[in-house]
C-alpha cells in the first residue's frame, strides 16, 4: 500500500510539491538554522579532524526531527490526507 501511494505521489508530481513545501516551513521557522547550529557545536566538540560525515548525520538526525515543529507535520499530513481523498481509488 505504501509503495502504491509513493509511486502516485511520484507520478503526479505531488511529492515534488510536499518537499518544496516542507523545505520553505522549514527554513521559514528558523529549523534550518537550528541545525546548521548545532552541527558546528559537534564538529567544535569533536574536533573537525575526528568528525566524519556519517558521523554528523547520525548526531543531528534525531534532532533534526525533533525540531520540525508540530505545526509543519500537521500541515504536510493534512496535504497527503487530501491526496489521498483525492486519488481514492489506490
Amino acid at each position: 500500500m505504501r509503495a502504491t501511494i509513493n509511486q502516485k505521489l511520484i507520478e503526479t508530481g505531488e511529492r515534488e510539491r510536499l518537499k518544496e513545501l516542507l523545505r520553505a516551513k522549514l527554513i521559514e521557522c528558523g529549523w534550518k538554522d537550528q541545525l546548521k547550529a548545532h552541527c558546528k557545536d559537534v564538529i567544535k566538540e569533536k574536533g573537525l579532524e575526528h568528525v566524519t560525515v556519517d558521523d554528523l548525520v547520525a548526531e543531528i538526525t534525531p534532532k533534526g526531527r525533533a525540531l520540525v515543529p508540530d505545526s509543519v507535520k500537521k500541515e504536510l499530513l493534512q496535504r497527503i490526507r487530501t491526496f489521498l481523498a483525492q486519488h481514492a481509488s489506490l
